[in-house]
């Protein structure tokens, strides 16, 4: 696999997991069949991507980037989907979360 490749997995794995996320809140406890379903399917490509991707990049980081970017995603899904408005120490907090993710990926050893 290239250099790129794995991140652009990682990238499918928070689109999926991010998915996962809005399903699961429309599917209310799980008691609606469709929403459940894509929640099930979603959350299993998104555990064979992230499976692909810690072939090459080590799980930690692995793990870290998709959690920190599967959380904004999901924050801004809220935002849009279900009016979710944050206040400023969740802003805050995502602003942390965006930070280390950056310093895992730009700074971190890779090994």
């Amino acid at each position: 696999m290239g250099n790129i490749t794995p991140y652009i997995i990682l990238i499918i794995a928070v689109v999926l997991g991010t998915a996962a996320n809005g399903f699961a809140k429309s599917a209310q406890g799980f008691t609606l069949m469709i929403p459940s379903a894509m929640t099930a399917i979603s959350i299993v490509g998104c555990m064979y991507a992230l499976s692909i991707v810690m072939k090459n990049i080590p799980v930690g980081v692995t793990y870290a980037s998709f959690a920190g970017l599967c959380i904004i995603a999901t924050t801004v899904v809220g935002i849009y989907k279900f009016n979710q408005m944050p206040d400023l120490y969740t802003i805050l907090g995502l602003f942390l979360i965006i930070t280390g993710v950056m310093i895992v990926n730009l700074l971190g050893k890779s090994n």
